[in-house]
């Protein structure tokens, strides 16, 4: 259940999951998915006033990067996620 909670409430879950479950290397792996939707969520948001139209596009996107995030991590493997699993690769945390 933590990695859940890590990644269906990004940064905060992040947060929570390097605190408490640091060494929990499936744990650790869906908090990053999180940290990383939380990135691209203040990505889009800064970038919604000059991208209008696009915006509703990208947050559908999100969305979907979220709940199939989400998803993966109730699995109980670890699983890749479209474009959020590469990023997540390149993190050292």
């Amino acid at each position: 259940m933590p990695n859940w909670i890590s990644c269906f409430f990004t940064i905060i879950g992040f947060v929570l999951a390097f605190v408490l479950w640091k060494d929990d290397k499936y744990v650790m792996y869906y908090a990053k998915h999180g940290l990383v939707l939380f990135i691209l969520e203040i990505v889009i948001l800064v970038l919604s006033p000059f991208l209008f139209f696009i915006s509703y596009i990208l947050w559908v996107f999100w969305v979907v990067l979220w709940i199939i995030s989400w998803m993966n991590s109730l699995s109980g493997q670890i699983k890749k996620t479209f474009l959020i699993s590469d990023l997540v690769n390149k993190l050292n945390i």
